[in-house]
């Protein structure tokens, strides 16, 4: 089976985990960072935006399960593109609304979501569409970080709303019954 990779940035990265980690035909989602210019940088130097990197998902998939339109449509729906270095109340280049491509066909799938999309926000989509950069991943503390903190305070109030978002939106995509 032949599989893909997908890498968004859209706000904190414990958000997009929390959602594609149950879309169905994802099999691996991973939060890291990249985008900017020093060789491993730390969640610490990333939120002092001085790196240059965004905070990022890494979703391994499979295409024959879930199409990169499909990602590309839910990453559309549970972030706001059209707000510049920000989601919310995380302000910083490195909360930036940005898709790496890893393929051609990634580049023109993206072209075209994010030209759809124009139609269904009221202000200009400012996401960027970049090749694929080199990627690092975040320390284990962030991986599956809402799965393992549901109550603490930004999930609750911020994570939590996107999942349920999502699974009201995408109940015929969710990887298990909920």
């Amino acid at each position: 089976m032949a599989t893909e990779i997908a890498t968004l940035g859209g706000g904190c990265f414990w958000c997009l985990e929390a959602v594609y980690q149950e879309l169905k035909g994802v099999q691996h989602v991973e939060s890291g960072y990249t985008g900017g210019q020093i060789p491993n940088p730390t969640y610490e130097a990333v939120c002092a935006g001085t790196t240059g990197h965004a905070e990022v998902v890494r979703l391994t998939f499979d295409p024959q399960e879930v199409s990169y339109r499909e990602i590309l449509e839910i990453f559309f729906t549970i972030h706001d593109p059209t707000t510049l270095n920000r989601q919310g109340n995380d302000v910083g280049t490195q909360y930036r609304s940005v898709i790496y491509y890893h393929s051609p066909e990634q580049q023109s799938v993206a072209k075209q979501v994010i030209a759809e999309m124009a139609n269904v926000w009221d202000a200009p989509i400012v996401t960027e569409l970049k090749p694929a950069e080199t990627y690092y991943k975040a320390e284990d503390f962030h991986q599956n970080y809402f799965r393992q903190n549901p109550l603490q305070g930004y999930c609750a109030f911020v994570v939590a709303p996107k999942v349920a978002k999502f699974r009201q939106m995408f109940k015929d995509k969710l990887n298990s019954p909920r």
